[in-house]
């Protein structure tokens, strides 16, 4: 199959509480379709390990599921920021944690949406404050062994289940 060619401009508009796109793209055959697309910024997210190889995670508020969630520490990519200055401020905002970062993975978040989320994985990562608190993103720091978090994934209380696959399948912590 032949990649498709985006045609005109972007129409940008808001539904509700939503940045929207209309885009245009001629199919192999002529044939010009028009598709909604949520508009997202890029978004950096992280497996971090302690130096003795406890997963680092953000336990915090979610109001998509109205639960209190044990999440992998991540967060947006401002516009003046790369993607590891962004996992580098979220990892040490959300869990207090700094470590030696890797770009492992780049992955695209739905087929409708813009956003790119870019996968990181943290290792010897040491405690150096408490989290930042701000605005509506309270956390607490929760550790688990690798046994105790791969258990954790299989439940599905956690958003950022690839990055934790594709962090452990780097790590060589799942067959």
């Amino acid at each position: 199959m032949k990649n498709w060619k985006r045609v005109g401009k972007d129409k940008k508009y808001k539904l509700k509480y939503r940045k929207m796109i209309k885009r245009s793209f001629k199919a192999p055959d002529g044939v010009v379709y028009d598709f909604d697309l949520m508009a997202g910024l890029d978004v950096a997210c992280i497996f971090a390990l302690t130096k003795d190889n406890k997963v680092i995670l953000a336990r915090q508020f979610r109001p998509g599921p109205e639960l209190v969630l044990d999440e992998l520490p991540g967060g947006k990519i401002e516009k003046d920021q790369t993607p590891k200055e962004a996992a580098e401020k979220e990892l040490l905002e959300e869990t207090g944690y700094k470590g030696d970062l890797k770009l492992i993975r780049r992955t695209y978040r739905s087929a409708y949406i813009t956003t790119v989320r870019y996968h990181f994985v943290a290792t010897n990562c040491q405690k150096i404050q408490e989290p930042k608190n701000e605005g509506n993103e309270i956390t607490e720091t929760i550790l688990m062994t690798i046994s105790e978090f791969k258990k954790h994934l299989k439940t599905g209380n956690l958003t950022d289940t690839a990055t934790a696959y594709i962090g452990m399948e780097y790590l060589k912590t799942i067959k």
